[in-house]
């Protein structure tokens, strides 16, 4: 199984594990994370990271913004093969990866990657797809 770790600004990881726990309940608490705040110095980050990942066969290790301190630490994690890094946590993203941990490593990054993706939407430009107008809709002008 994949050991899922968020590494992002405080209090995005706690946040979106708050988020996982509403959704889904039964998977939140194998959800690892790890708030970064700004009066901690790396090498106290990368130590708590550590410690979270240590026990990981394979390790997937979801940050927020490529470049920061965060995604900076994650990167340090990577190894042989066994962790991969995917920067612009979302929480389609979060979900995907966490239904779909019990999978090998490379298909949970790229179930992931593609939830994220995905779940980003432009939202009221247009009816969405496969889905009927309803009767009642609000917008509808019977004039």
């Amino acid at each position: 199984m994949t050991t899922i770790l968020v590494i992002a600004h405080t209090p995005l990881a706690t946040a979106l594990q708050s988020c996982v726990r509403h959704i889904l309940p039964d998977a939140a608490d194998e959800l690892r994370t790890l708030d970064v705040d700004a009066n901690q110095s790396p090498e106290e980050i990368f130590a708590a990271a550590k410690l979270l990942s240590h026990d990981a066969d394979e390790l997937l290790v979801l940050t927020d913004i490529f470049g920061a301190t965060p995604a900076n630490t994650a990167g340090q994690l990577v190894d042989d093969g066994h962790c991969r890094v995917l920067a612009g946590v979302n929480l389609p993203m979060l979900l995907r990866a966490m239904h779909y941990r019990h999978e090998p490593l490379d298909s949970v990054v790229s179930k992931a990657t593609a939830g994220g993706t995905q779940g980003i939407l432009a939202v009221n430009l247009t009816a969405p797809q496969n889905q009927a107008k309803r009767s009642d809709d609000p917008r509808k002008n019977n004039h």
